[in-house]
């Protein structure tokens, strides 16, 4: 499972194109340090798999790599946070 990494989404696509999941995370400041994971998705046809979970830890790294801090908007984001405290240091 490769996933496709762009400057405000991590996103799974199909060998046909069509978006399979991603997670989207604008940039709520001028200075572009922080971040709003305003939402999620996963197609009915994956779900029960972890791929949520997976877009959660690949958005983990994204944020540590760009030295971003992250403001969950998103209902599964909010509550991944919330069972991943070891991720909290990444929470403005």
């Amino acid at each position: 499972m490769s996933f496709r990494h762009n400057e405000n989404q991590i996103a799974l696509y199909s060998e046909t194109g069509a978006l399979l999941a991603e997670v989207t995370f604008p940039y709520t400041d001028e200075s572009h340090s922080t971040v709003n994971v305003n939402h999620t998705f996963v197609d009915t046809a994956l779900r029960g798999q972890g791929i949520a979970g997976k877009l959660m830890r690949e958005l983990a790294d994204e944020l540590e790599k760009r030295e971003l801090k992250a403001v969950p908007t998103c209902s599964y984001a909010v509550g991944w946070f919330e069972k991943h405290p070891e991720y909290s240091h990444l929470l403005k």
